[in-house]
């Protein structure tokens, strides 16, 4: 790829070519995790759910006391203007927001300045046959932080729990991992939050298991009342997961993905269910609607 054409990433105001895109060994953000991030759509020239996102990212920072140095209207603005100056209708904006530069001690008053990075690229999580015949799961023995710890209701930049089930997914043969509480309910996937539907009623779990409060997920739920079905956040057990009659991830980048297998488990028929296929149709349509998001292109 020729310098023109390669992506252009915003780093505090200043773009760089992929290439050339740096940020210091110091910064906190890579030394500890020290930082919140966003993963968010673009459909069509739309960013999708682009000010829930925004809004998000902030709650986040503030739960950590990380002060943002610029406003969610100026946030809003350097996104769309980072996915326009690369000329991308559809794509995946990864929004970061790290404690800054410091020093090797771990003390957020050494950071003088939160570093803003702004990335506008691709991502494909399940691709082929993923969305037609659904995907395989198991029950990762790694447990998400208690509530009470680091809690997952942040979207920090620490994903080593995550990332540790997804290892575990990986060396097991297959697609992804669920994770539980710490006394044992069903919390979400890696990085999904997890419906059942059974009898026609559709359950999440709450996010006080530790679980992220999810765009895509309330996105989803608001779907599912508007088509009628029942929606229940209430706390699930493996019992109940192997014994659903639907089962499917939510999540900015993998969108609405059916489950067919939990620990070698075949839910139902071992394909998309009725509900899930329903709720996928009307949630591309949703993320085709201009007025869902933040146009790019006027």
């Amino acid at each position: 790829m020729s310098k023109k054409e390669e992506l252009q990433i915003y780093i505090d105001g200043k773009y760089y070519l992929k290439s050339e895109a740096k940020v210091s060994v110091y910064d906190h953000g890579f030394l500890y995790g020290d930082g919140v991030f966003e993963g968010i759509r673009v459909y069509d020239g739309v960013v999708f759910k682009l000010k829930e996102h925004v809004q998000r990212i902030y709650a986040s920072a503030h739960a950590m006391m990380l002060k943002i140095p610029m406003t969610q209207e100026e946030m809003v603005q350097a996104v769309v203007e980072t996915v326009k100056k690369n000329n991308l209708k559809d794509s995946y904006v990864r929004l970061i927001v790290t404690r800054g530069v410091g020093d090797l001690g771990l003390d957020p008053r050494k950071c003088s300045l939160p570093s803003v990075i702004i990335i506008a690229d691709h991502i494909v999580l399940h691709d082929g046959e993923a969305k037609t015949k659904g995907i395989t799961t198991m029950v990762s023995w790694v447990r998400r932080n208690p509530v009470d710890g680091s809690s997952h209701e942040i979207k920090s930049l620490n994903y080593l729990n995550s990332i540790m089930a997804k290892i575990e997914a990986n060396m097991s043969g297959v697609d992804e991992a669920i994770c539980l509480t710490p006394n044992g309910c069903v919390a979400e996937g890696v990085g999904e939050n997890i419906f059942m539907v059974k009898n026609g009623k559709i359950s999440t779990p709450p996010t006080s298991t530790g679980a992220l409060e999810g765009i895509t997920s309330n996105a989803v739920m608001e779907l599912a009342k508007k088509l009628g079905y029942e929606v229940v956040v209430e706390n699930l057990t493996m019992f109940m997961l192997f014994n659903a009659d639907e089962l499917f991830f939510t999540g900015s980048a993998a969108e609405i993905v059916p489950i067919r297998m939990v620990n070698w488990r075949q839910i139902n028929n071992g394909a998309a269910g009725t509900i899930t296929k329903k709720l996928m149709a009307e949630f591309r349509k949703l993320t085709r609607d201009p007025t869902q998001g933040t146009a790019v292109y006027s």
